[in-house]
């Protein structure tokens, strides 16, 4: 997949898809993983990064409604993805059908420094 296909993709399902979609075409990194996952599976995975988010006040985009979109596809598998605004502040996860072909969810985090 290319940046323009993923681009067009992130038609505003969530806030976080024009911030996403900036950071894709302002030249951030990018990658869409070739496994995937069952939807369950991702949204517990990113329900414990939101409690984790609230605890430590660690700035978040549409991540809880992510969660709730994520539950919603059971045992669907997703194809997952992500895109680093280009000075890598903020991560923006993806989740694809699983032949690639839209984009269902999309929240975004900001990184802490190291």
């Amino acid at each position: 997949m290319n940046r323009a296909e993923l681009a067009g993709m992130l038609n505003g399902r969530s806030e976080a898809c024009e911030p996403a979609k900036a950071a894709l075409l302002g030249g951030g990194d990018f990658v869409v993983w070739d496994g995937t996952a069952p939807g369950q599976r991702l949204a517990d995975v990113y329900a414990a990064r939101d409690r984790r988010a609230r605890k430590r006040g660690t700035e978040t985009l549409a991540l809880s409604a992510t969660v709730d979109i994520l539950t919603q596809y059971g045992t669907t598998p997703l194809r997952p993805g992500c895109i680093f605004s280009p000075d890598r502040t903020w991560a923006f996860m993806l989740f694809l059908t699983e032949d690639a072909r839209s984009i269902l969810a999309c929240t975004g985090v900001r990184r802490t420094v190291r």
